[in-house]
């Protein structure tokens, strides 16, 4: 007896803005309105095909709430529910880290081998993340009052889920998974980890063979902040 979860990133956002001098702090951003646009066009594809979760989750943060409530309306199902432990996987502080480092510290969880010390822009670790996702993602499965439950995350999140997933319930992490913004995931959740089915990764609501695309989320993220670091730095 398997349940389909529908594992979603947010929408896009801006962590740079040209005309600010400090980067956004990443638990205050909000989606751009392509990113509510995009929330909209997942809701409108869950709700042609006849898919109403009747249970979401979203992180907490700002951008998965948004996202959360649109595709809500769109598609219909409960009020949407907060649980944390869904957070994005924490940076560290950009400016200690070595110029000529930057590039590998924004790109480093999207390529392998990672390890357990693995770690987001000096922050947090991968294992410091699994502590306390995967106990809270094993909860929701425990929980038996659903059949299709829509939980909205995070790039590095998600990729951690979903290695989590392939792996039978392993603790490796795995390079490479591409996470468009609010792009889904499908999943058929067994009982236990192990008799788990992944039905799809990375569906794009708004660009389903994105032909144009071949950086990964975090390249273009530093390609942005590489512009806006360039804006503001004075000239010698």
């Amino acid at each position: 007896m398997r349940r389909r979860l529908i594992l979603m990133r947010h929408g896009a956002v801006r962590y740079f803005e040209p005309d600010s001098a400090r980067p956004l702090p990443p638990e205050d951003v909000q989606l751009t309105a392509e990113g509510e646009a995009q929330a909209r066009a997942a809701g409108s594809l869950l709700a042609a095909a006849g898919v109403r979760p009747d249970r979401i989750v979203h992180s907490g943060l700002p951008r998965t709430r948004r996202t959360a409530e649109l595709v809500q309306a769109a598609c219909g199902g409960p009020t949407p529910e907060v649980r944390e432990a869904f957070q994005e996987i924490h940076g560290g502080r950009l400016r200690d880290i070595a110029p000529a480092e930057l590039r590998d510290a924004f790109t480093a969880l999207q390529r392998g081998p990672l390890t357990p010390d693995s770690r987001f822009l000096g922050g947090e670790s991968l294992h410091e993340l699994q502590t306390r996702l995967l106990p809270a993602f094993e909860q929701l499965r425990a929980e038996g009052e659903w059949d299709c439950l829509l939980l909205v995350a995070h790039g590095v999140v998600n990729a951690a889920l979903l290695s989590y997933l392939v792996s039978g319930g392993g603790r490796q992490v795995f390079g490479g998974w591409q996470q468009n913004p609010a792009c889904l995931n499908l999943i058929d959740l067994g009982r236990q980890s192990g008799d788990d089915l992944l039905r799809a990764v990375n569906l794009n609501p708004t660009d389903w063979l994105q032909p144009g695309e071949q950086v990964s989320t975090m390249e273009r993220l530093f390609e942005e902040f590489s512009a806006w670091r360039r804006r503001h730095t004075p000239l010698s």
